[in-house]
C-alpha cells in the first residue's frame, strides 16, 4: 500500500493538470464558492419555465426532491472521495475515481467524455446568453443598429479568452465569491420585478392549467425534469474538492451546506415568483418575460437592466469554472511540472490551448443560436449519470451497506428511479428538439426558445 501510494504520488508530481489546474491550496468556503458558481447560475431564471410543465404542487415537489436528492448525492460523493484519500487513494477527477472504485476501464472513457459533453457544453451556452445579454442592452440603446448577435459573441468570447489565462482553478475563488454574490443580486431582482408585474395594473393573466393531452402533459413533465437535473447538476464536484488543502476530510460538507443555503433563498423564490406572475406562458427566461417584444416592460428598465448586467458578469466565472476540466486534461501532458507556472516554457502553451478551447466554445456559440434545446438533452443523458446515478453507485461500491439496509435500498431506489427518469428525460428533450427543427438557423440572431 505504501509503494502503491509512492507511485502514485510520483506519477501526480510529473502530472501538469494535478500540479497546476487543480492546485490543492484552499479552504472549505473556496470549495464553497467554486461549487455554488457551478450551481447556481442564470439557469435559475428557466425554473418558472421547467414549473409550467407540472404545476404548482408536482413542480414545488419536484423541485424539493431533485435538491434533497442532488444533496445527498454530492454527501456521498464527497465521503467517497474521504474514504479513497484516507486508504491513500486520494483522488482529484471523476474519472479516476469512477474508474478505481468501478475496477472498470470504459468506466473512465464514460465519465470523460459525459465530462466534456457537460463542460464543452456550459462552455458555448455561457457564451451565447452572454452574448444575448450585450445583445439586449445593444437594442434598448441603439433599437436599429447594426451589430448582430454574433457580433456580441465575439466580444465576449475575447473576454473569455482574457479570463482562461488564470493558471489555477483555485485562482478563480475571489471571482467565485463575486459570482456567488452576482446570483444573490440577479435573484432578488428578479423577484422584485415579477411581484412589482404580478402586483401592477398591467399584470398578465394568470393561466397554471397543464396540456389537455395526457401524452403532451407526460412529455412536459419530463422535459421539465431534464432542466432540473441540469439546473442542479454540476458533473464537476471530485475537481472542486481536488482544490482543497489536503487533508479534504469533512472540508467539502461545508462547502456544501453554504452552497444549498444559496439554493434554497434563490431556487424556491425564483420558480415560485415567476411561475406566480406567468403561469403556464412563462418563458425560457423569466427576464424575457419581463420584457415583452411587443409593448412595455412589466418592471422598472433599471431594475430589469442591473439583472442582465449581474447575470453577465456572473457567465463568465461560469465559463472559466466549466472549462477547468477542459484544461487540465491539456495541460496534464503539454506542461513541464519541473518549471514554474508562469515559465515561458508553461505559459505560451497555456496561452495557445486555452484560447483555441475558447474560440471554439465562441464559435459553436455563434452558429448554434437554438443551443437551449440542447442543453435538454445534455442534462438528461449528461448530469443525470454523473450527479444522480454514479454517486450512488460509488457509495455502495465503496463502503458496501447490507442489502437489507435502508442505505442500500435508498441508493439502488434512487439509481432506478433517475435511470428511468433520464431516460425518458433524454426522450422528451430529443422530441423537442425535433419539434423546433424548422425554426433553426445557422448563425442567426434570433434564438430558438
Amino acid at each position: 500500500m505504501a509503494m502503491a501510494a509512492k507511485a502514485k504520488e510520483a506519477k501526480e508530481e510529473e502530472d501538469g493538470g494535478a500540479a497546476f489546474v487543480l492546485e490543492s491550496k484552499g479552504e472549505w468556503w473556496h470549495a464553497g464558492f467554486h461549487l455554488t458558481t457551478a450551481i447556481v447560475g442564470p439557469t435559475i431564471l428557466t425554473l418558472p419555465y421547467a414549473m409550467r410543465g407540472m404545476g404548482w404542487g408536482i413542480g414545488l415537489l419536484c423541485l424539493t426532491i431533485m435538491g434533497l436528492v442532488t444533496f445527498y448525492s454530492y454527501f456521498l460523493m464527497s465521503k467517497v472521495l474521504d474514504h479513497c484519500e484516507n486508504s491513500a487513494r486520494r483522488h482529484i477527477r471523476f474519472r479516476e475515481l469512477a474508474a478505481d472504485v468501478l475496477g472498470s476501464g470504459w468506466m473512465f472513457y464514460f465519465v470523460i467524455f459525459i465530462q466534456t459533453a457537460i463542460n464543452s457544453g456550459v462552455g458555448v451556452g455561457a457564451i451565447l446568453l452572454a452574448g444575448q445579454c450585450l445583445e439586449i442592452m445593444y437594442s434598448n440603446i441603439s433599437p436599429h443598429g447594426p451589430l448582430k448577435l454574433y457580433h456580441f459573441i465575439a466580444m465576449v468570447t475575447v473576454i473569455m479568452i482574457v479570463l482562461s489565462q488564470l493558471p489555477t482553478f483555485h485562482s478563480l475563488r475571489h471571482i467565485n465569491l463575486c459570482s456567488l454574490l452576482f446570483a444573490l443580486g440577479y435573484t432578488i431582482l428578479v423577484v422584485g420585478a415579477c411581484i412589482h408585474a404580478g402586483t401592477s395594473e398591467k399584470a398578465p393573466p394568470r393561466d397554471y392549467s397543464l396540456e389537455p393531452k395526457k401524452s403532451a402533459r407526460a412529455f412536459n413533465a419530463f422535459t421539465s425534469l431534464s432542466i432540473l437535473a441540469a439546473i442542479f447538476g454540476n458533473g464537476i464536484l471530485p475537481e472542486i474538492q481536488a482544490t482543497l488543502a489536503p487533508p479534504a476530510t469533512g472540508k467539502m460538507v461545508k462547502g456544501l451546506v453554504m452552497c444549498y443555503t444559496v439554493i434554497f433563498v434563490t431556487f424556491y423564490s425564483a420558480a415560485v415568483s415567476g411561475y406566480w406572475v406567468f403561469g403556464n406562458k412563462s418563458n425560457s427566461n423569466i427576464l424575457k418575460s419581463l420584457m415583452p417584444d411587443s409593448g412595455p416592460s412589466l418592471a422598472p428598465t433599471w431594475v430589469l437592466g442591473l439583472a442582465i448586467i449581474f447575470v453577465l458578469l456572473q457567465l463568465f466565472a461560469i465559463g472559466q469554472v466549466y472549462s477547468q476540466v477542459a484544461y487540465e486534461i491539456m495541460e496534464k501532458k503539454s506542461a513541464d511540472v519541473t518549471q514554474g507556472v508562469f515559465s515561458k516554457r508553461n505559459l505560451i502553451p497555456r496561452m495557445i490551448f486555452r484560447t483555441i478551447y475558447m474560440i471554439l466554445c465562441g464559435f459553436f456559440a455563434a452558429m448554434l443560436p437554438f443551443f437551449g434545446d440542447i442543453n435538454g438533452v445534455v442534462g438528461a443523458i449528461g448530469f443525470i449519470p454523473l450527479d444522480f446515478i454514479l454517486p450512488m453507485l460509488l457509495y455502495n461500491m465503496t463502503y458496501k451497506p447490507p442489502k437489507s439496509s435502508l442505505t442500500y435500498w435508498i441508493n439502488s431506489s434512487i439509481i432506478v428511479i433517475f435511470t428511468g427518469a433520464g431516460m425518458m428525460g433524454a426522450f422528451s428533450s430529443i422530441r423537442k428538439l425535433v419539434l423546433d427543427a424548422n425554426q433553426f438557423k445557422l448563425f442567426s440572431s434570433d434564438v430558438v426558445d
